[in-house]
C-alpha cells in the first residue's frame, strides 16, 4: 500500500485525477492499461456499481503484475463498510462524495490518503477538523472556479480538487488553477461514456495525453 504522502505528492505532480467506474471488468482494464500508456501514474475507480469490488480486485492484480508505480484509488466511499470492503482489496486511497469522519478515521488509522468531497464552507471546515490533507470541491460545476476564489482566503494552505464537470479545453481548466486548485479530478468528460462503450482506447490515450499537457501548460 502507498502511504499518504506518496499518494498526495503524485496527485499534485500529475495535476489531475481521472475518475471512472465501468460495470464490464475488460474493459476497467483495458482503461486503466490505456491511462497508463498515456502516463497517468495515479488514477480513481468509482464505486458505483455492483462490479465495483470485483472489477477493482482485477485492477489491483493489473498494478501488481504490470504497473508497480501507479497509484489505485477508490472513489465515491460513503460508508466504513464500504471503506473496509476496499481497504482488504488493496486501495491506494480513498475519495468520498461527502465527510464521514468514520471513514476519516479509517484512513489515517492506515495512513491512507482520504479526500473528502464538500460544497460549503462549513463541510470544508469539518473535513479540516478530520485532517483532510486534499478536499474534493463536488460538485465543480455547480460552484465554479469563482467559489474557490472567494473562500480560499479562509482556509489557506488547504489543498483543493475540483471534481464533476471540469472540461477538458484548456480556459476552463487553466481558469480552475487560477482559481488556486492543486490538481483537477477527470471523469466523463475524459473518460466518456462513448469512450466506454465503444472501446475507443485510441481515442483515450490521445485525450489524456491532451489533459496532461493541459495541466502542465495551466499551472
Amino acid at each position: 500500500m502507498k502511504t499518504k504522502q506518496e499518494v498526495l505528492d503524485s496527485i499534485v505532480t500529475q495535476g489531475m485525477l481521472p475518475l471512472f467506474f465501468y460495470k464490464d471488468a475488460e474493459v476497467s482494464v483495458e482503461v486503466t492499461r490505456t491511462l497508463y500508456k498515456a502516463g497517468v501514474r495515479v488514477f480513481e475507480y468509482t464505486n458505483r456499481g455492483e462490479a465495483a469490488l470485483e472489477n477493482f480486485k482485477q485492477l489491483k492484480e493489473l498494478q501488481q503484475n504490470e504497473m508497480p508505480d501507479l497509484h489505485l484509488g477508490i472513489g465515491t466511499i460513503k460508508s466504513v463498510h464500504d471503506a473496509d470492503a476496499f481497504i482488504n482489496a488493496g486501495a491506494d486511497f480513498l475519495v468520498s462524495p461527502i465527510v464521514n469522519p468514520e471513514v476519516a478515521k479509517m484512513a489515517h488509522d492506515r495512513n491512507m490518503l482520504w479526500i473528502p468531497g464538500c460544497m460549503t464552507p462549513t463541510e470544508i471546515y469539518t473535513a479540516q477538523c478530520n485532517d483532510a490533507a486534499l478536499i474534493k470541491l463536488f460538485p465543480a460545476n455547480i460552484l465554479g472556479p469563482a467559489f474557490l476564489s472567494s473562500i480560499k482566503e479562509l482556509f489557506r494552505d488547504q489543498l483543493f480538487m475540483p471534481t464533476g464537470g471540469v472540461e477538458l479545453e484548456a480556459n476552463n481548466i487553466s481558469t480552475w488553477f487560477r482559481a488556486g486548485v492543486c490538481a483537477v479530478g477527470m471523469g466523463s468528460k475524459l473518460i466518456s461514456k462513448e469512450v466506454l462503450e465503444g472501446k475507443l482506447y485510441d481515442q483515450l490515450y490521445t485525450d489524456t495525453q491532451t489533459a496532461i499537457n493541459l495541466v502542465q501548460t495551466s499551472r
